[in-house]
């Protein structure tokens, strides 16, 4: 949540805003920290640095809109509902979980008392599909998305 927050804060933009605004945000940020517009090179490189975060920031933000969510609802309605866990790991406030069907989510803000409860229980995947895959903010991860 800690990345998720602090990329909107960049931004800042709310939870919901829709894909357009992002995108003008993004544009408006690229220009202005674009590494050629400085002369100086601390300052250049400082540059290339923000606009590097500027681009993580809108790619990742642009996985996490309500429009790429709702795009996407009926291909990932189908792989919780109807493929099995495969793997799971837990770092921070982060699970990641993939699935048989070869994709892979990020679960954001997953407290380590859920992860301990997914962990101890008795059916995994029915414990997840009741407690993390419809309550938690997702996204498809990058694994799985360069396998496309």
């Amino acid at each position: 949540m800690k990345r998720v927050n602090e990329y909107r804060k960049l931004y800042n933009v709310a939870p919901d805003t829709d894909l357009k605004q992002l995108k003008t945000t993004y544009r408006n940020l690229v220009k202005e920290w674009h590494p050629d517009k400085f002369q100086d090179e601390t300052e250049k490189a400082a540059a290339e640095l923000k606009s590097q975060q500027i681009i993580d920031a809108y790619h990742f933000l642009v996985s996490i809109a309500p429009e790429t969510k709702e795009a996407n609802l009926a291909e990932y309605t189908v792989t919780t509902t109807e493929s099995g866990i495969a793997d799971f790991k837990h770092k921070g406030l982060l699970l990641e979980v993939s699935f048989m069907d070869g994709t892979t989510y990020e679960y954001f803000g997953v407290n380590k008392n859920m992860y301990a409860k997914l962990v101890n229980a008795d059916k995994p995947y029915r414990f997840a599909k009741r407690n993390i895959f419809n309550a938690y903010l997702y996204r498809k991860s990058k694994k799985d998305q360069v396998q496309d």
